[in-house]
């Protein structure tokens, strides 16, 4: 008999092949507006507050025109630069088709979230939606994980959070809640293979068969 009731799900790096568009969209405006060009390690390590938070640091005044300019390069550019990793859409039918809450717990914000989940024709399959924008503290915190427990009245030992970075590994454990980490896109890979999450999975088709399994074996 399985134990989950409920799964959260990351975006980036689990759900999704985001990270170049993240990147490029960073650039796109620390060089108009700064002339400066960021590493992947250097906006890597801007994560864990959504944009907004990490824009009004960088611009200041300008925070709002450089806002538009993100959203619109990000948007425009989603096409090109990102895309669901193949397999995933099929595992989050699997959840819905058993009736069993579907959450998002994710760092970034509210409207790159949105575009990124109907862009990619995935928005739909969520009972719940947990940006930066929507909690006070973000993720390492379990702050969204917590809202998701509350609001499915689930106690933690019944659902699992899927991730791939060391914050997720972190919120889940804050919340109680079991951990699967995934590494086919995790920017953090060694890291996270040291913090011994619940479960590591190494591709989408691994995860897809624990998940059938778990189903199969819920009452």
């Amino acid at each position: 008999m399985s134990k989950f009731k409920g799964f959260i799900f990351d975006v980036d790096g689990t759900l999704t092949s985001t990270n170049k568009l993240i990147f490029a969209s960073f650039n796109y405006v620390t060089k108009k507006y700064l002339n400066k060009t960021l590493t992947d390690e250097e906006v890597i390590a801007l994560f864990g507050p959504p944009e907004d938070v990490i824009l009004k640091e960088w611009f200041g005044d300008k925070f709002e025109e450089v806002q538009r300019d993100y959203y619109n390069f990000y948007e425009k550019n989603h096409n090109k630069l990102a895309k669901i990793f193949p397999g995933m859409k099929d595992i989050l039918k699997l959840i819905k088709k058993a009736k069993l809450p579907l959450s998002v717990f994710t760092g970034k914000g509210r409207k790159t979230t949105e575009i990124t989940l109907k862009q990619l024709g995935i928005y739909d399959f969520f009972d719940m939606i947990v940006t930066g924008d929507d909690v006070r503290n973000h993720k390492p915190s379990a702050e969204g994980i917590n809202m998701f427990l509350k609001k499915f009245n689930l106690p933690p030992g019944n659902v699992l959070m899927i991730g791939d970075a060391p914050s997720d590994i972190k919120a889940a454990r804050e919340a109680g809640v079991k951990i699967a980490t995934v590494v086919w896109d995790s920017y953090a890979k060694d890291e996270v293979l040291q913090m011994q999450s619940d479960y590591v999975f190494h591709s989408v088709d691994e995860l897809k068969k624990f998940i059938v399994h778990e189903i199969r074996h819920s009452s």
